[in-house]
């Protein structure tokens, strides 16, 4: 019965985070929530900074699984369309880390430094999967070009849901709505890109937004 308590304080916390922001829900909020006594919950968890930790664990190994590059053939514009619509749909899944992501990374150090390493990782493969496209011929872009853009990619996706939240009136938006995000790092590419895939990128952009 343990573990599967355990599990529900985390699917819990997860979902009021998200819905009310982070720093607005206690432990008290998530107790009453799962109608146990906090002294239940204190059990599983030391304190809300624990059960902090231990989402963004799952967080973690979500967003570890999606930052993969093809090793057995060069590339193509579909892998980056994939890479980031996952990316994205497991950053709305834990978006009380994107929103309250500078408070939570300043005042927890673990945190910071794998959100660091995150990051990392994540341009390192956009720098892995863009250099592929030029070898692929689908793209013309210096190293240094690579990077910047591999960096503004990265820019974009993880502020995207806190400039679609303002630019919205402070309204939340839709996980649908993510699409415009995923389009606007894929425009990153377009300048890079042959005449023919630059054609193509727009034309998956105009079906995608549909």
């Amino acid at each position: 019965m343990a573990p599967k308590t355990r599990e529900r304080i985390l699917d819990v916390s997860l979902a009021m985070f998200n819905e009310r922001g982070e720093p607005n829900v206690t432990t008290n909020h998530i107790a009453d929530e799962l109608e146990i006594s906090p002294g239940n919950l204190y059990y599983h968890f030391r304190n809300k900074d624990d059960i902090v930790e231990h989402l963004f664990a799952r967080y973690e190994d979500r967003i570890d699984k999606v930052l993969v590059v093809p090793d057995e053939r060069l590339p193509t514009l579909e892998d980056i369309w994939l890479q980031l619509h996952a990316a994205f749909d497991v950053m709305w899944e834990y978006r009380f880390i994107y929103r309250d992501l500078v408070d939570l990374t300043q005042r927890n150090r673990k945190l910071r430094m794998h959100f660091t390493r995150i990051l990392k990782r994540a341009t390192e493969s956009a720098v892995q999967i863009l250099q592929g496209l030029v070898r692929a011929e689908i793209m013309r872009a210096s190293r240094a070009e690579i990077e910047a853009t591999a960096t503004n990619v990265m820019l974009v996706a993880t502020f995207w849901l806190n400039f679609n939240t303002v630019r919205g009136s402070g309204v939340e938006k839709h996980p649908e709505d993510l699409t415009e995000g995923i389009v606007q790092a894929m425009m990153l590419i377009a300048p890079f890109l042959r005449d023919a895939e630059r054609l193509h990128i727009h034309t998956l952009a105009q079906a995608y937004r549909r």
